[in-house]
């Protein structure tokens, strides 16, 4: 067996070593997430629904239970993302150069923070906005039933899609950093890119149009904080190589 062959199997045998420790701390925090599953199902109520939405119910008798434990997992893989964040961190770490370190590391924390971001706003503005507009088409003859797993299928939706879309300064960043696109040309094609933006807020939210611009509108915001940063990354390194 060469050397490269036993390269491939160390990296191979470290990979799994990483795996086995991020899935084992999330199954360990499993548990955790079910039993607080039931106090989010509870506080999500309470904070989206308004009197005219009504309450949340259950059409089937194991529809909650079920509810909870797929509720529970995603409550184990958010309580165990530092730790499997710091998993791949270390496994990735012997490959890189110093300069690639610190631009992952930067990466990393970057995208997080905007992801968790999102689905923060998302739980404390849009969910709120758009049961409350639900909830205005009720009368005293037509009354909402809203399900407790239809819910939260949705929010979980646009959780993820406002994590995903608050991406949108890493994306500028990274096209700019490998020279897919200058902050020149993305400036010219802004009317395009917010198209785009919209095209894809209403391919991700529910359709009504109130989700739609709710999500479209910040992730413009972000397109032009990441088309700023982007600016300023490409004039440093413009005066760095000068002063070389």
């Amino acid at each position: 067996m060469n050397d490269s062959e036993n390269t491939l199997i160390a990296h191979l045998d470290a990979l799994r070593r990483t795996l086995l420790r991020c899935v084992t701390v999330t199954a360990l925090l499993y548990p955790v997430g079910y039993l607080a599953s039931p106090y989010v199902i509870n506080a999500l109520a309470q904070w989206c629904f308004p009197e005219s939405a009504g309450k949340l119910h259950y059409f089937a008798p194991m529809e909650v239970f079920w509810v909870q434990l797929k509720l529970a997992l995603i409550l184990a893989l958010a309580l165990a993302y530092p730790w499997n964040m710091l998993q791949l961190w270390r496994f990735l770490l012997p490959a890189l150069y110093d300069g690639e370190r610190r631009v992952l590391g930067w990466w990393i924390v970057f995208s997080s923070v905007l992801f968790f971001g999102g689905v923060a706003f998302c739980t404390g503005v849009i969910l709120p906005m758009l049961m409350n507009f639900s909830g205005g088409f009720a009368t005293p003859e037509l009354q909402p039933i809203l399900g407790l797993a239809n819910f939260l299928n949705l929010a979980g939706w646009l959780m993820l899609a406002f994590g995903v879309m608050f991406q949108a300064p890493i994306a500028v960043l990274l096209a700019v950093r490998f020279d897919a696109i200058s902050t020149e040309s993305l400036k010219r094609k802004r009317p395009y890119v917010m198209t785009a933006i919209l095209i894809l807020a209403a391919i991700l939210t529910p359709p009504d149009i109130v989700s739609q611009v709710a999500l479209a509108i910040p992730t413009w915001l972000l397109f032009e904080l990441g088309l700023f940063l982007a600016g300023q990354m490409k004039r440093k390194g413009e005066q760095e190589y000068e002063q070389a």
